[in-house]
């Protein structure tokens, strides 16, 4: 990425997210958290010590004008609306605030009661370790749109978020739909989705094709997330009159174009950008502690918080590290010092 922004191939907006040199080290990484509360301001009302939560990737204050229309990682309070500011986020670097990285022993959360939600009793911290960001963004991509379509017909084109595709498929599954497509190129990949119960296609890794020929219907909702231009183009012709396609990745080209006289044809509408989490995430629990969504399937790694660095070497779909939560005794410890 920093050869691409150096040689003029990526899109230049890149660098007001990560950075004029993009991802330029040593920063916190991290943007993905289920956490135990250990320690609450004097004006956190709805939160408690103990508690485990959700963290969501972007911070937000929840009464700003954007946080009120749901655009929670746009939120103008935290200065996202400021020329040459995108987010404010955990683990993307410094160009996204100082909150740091969520691979720590310790964070700072901003306006608790509005970002944290509780998960909720009986739901296992491991099955919702993704509600962040990805789990939440895959859930936005498809459950919105098939309430508006009930029954409707959904495609997922997997590989570059490659968890956020498989979420989608298997929730389209347990949500509804008619029928599920997911196309990868990857046999682990396409074995998990195969397990939610979506038909699967194996395609080329050269994405720089067209991949209609493999596809074998016409849907209601597409979830786009191979993170290719062709993929996207190919989503929007997949689309049936009225459909919407929701593009979940970095289309950092500088020419990525768009089929929109097919667009125009097929009344079609697109949706890109950053997953807007908070709003969704009440919604996205509930349904996991009535239904028992196995999310963790999709996880290809669990590791012991001590071997992070080994795991994230495993460059592999989805990593999820794991510490034993800490004794009621250490919790009151830690609070009595904060207050101190």
């Amino acid at each position: 990425m920093q050869a691409g922004v150096k040689l003029g191939r990526i899109d230049p907006v890149v660098s007001s997210i990560v950075g004029e040199v993009p991802f330029q080290g040593p920063w916190g990484i991290g943007h993905e958290a289920v956490a135990q509360v250990t320690a609450i301001g004097d004006d956190v009302t709805g939160i408690s010590v103990g508690d485990v939560v959700v963290v969501p990737w972007a911070m937000a204050c929840g009464t700003c004008y954007e946080c009120r229309l749901g655009l929670t990682a746009k939120c103008s309070t935290l200065g996202t609306t400021s020329p040459g500011k995108t987010l404010s986020a955990y683990g993307f670097g410094p160009e996204c605030g100082t909150w740091g990285g969520m691979i720590t022993d310790s964070l700072r959360i901003p306006f608790a009661d509005f970002n944290l939600v509780r998960v909720p009793d009986g739901v296992d911290p491991l099955r919702v370790a993704a509600a962040s960001d990805n789990l939440t963004d895959a859930w936005r991509s498809v459950v919105p749109p098939l309430t508006q379509r009930p029954e409707g017909k959904v495609l997922v084109i997997g590989g570059g978020g490659q968890s956020i595709g498989l979420y989608a498929a298997g929730l389209a599954v347990a949500n509804g739909a008619s029928r599920v497509d997911y196309l990868d190129d990857r046999d682990e990949r396409l074995g998990v989705a195969a397990d939610f119960g979506a038909t699967v296609h194996k395609v080329s890794k050269n994405r720089r094709r067209s991949l209609l020929d493999s596809i074998p219907d016409r849907y209601d909702v597409v979830v786009e997330a191979s993170s290719k231009p062709q993929g996207l183009r190919d989503a929007l012709r997949a689309l049936r009159p009225g459909g919407t396609c929701t593009g979940t990745g970095y289309y950092v080209d500088t020419g990525t174009k768009l089929p929109v006289m097919d667009m125009y044809a097929t009344s079609a509408t697109l949706n890109v950008g950053v997953s807007h989490v908070r709003p969704h995430l009440p919604a996205l629990l509930d349904f996991i502690a009535e239904t028992g969504f196995e999310a963790e399937k999709v996880t290809s790694l669990h590791a012991d918080w001590d071997d992070a660095p080994q795991a994230y070497q495993a460059h592999t779909t989805k990593v999820v590290l794991h510490r034993e939560p800490l004794p009621a005794v250490s919790l009151r410890e830690s609070n009595s010092r904060k207050q101190r």
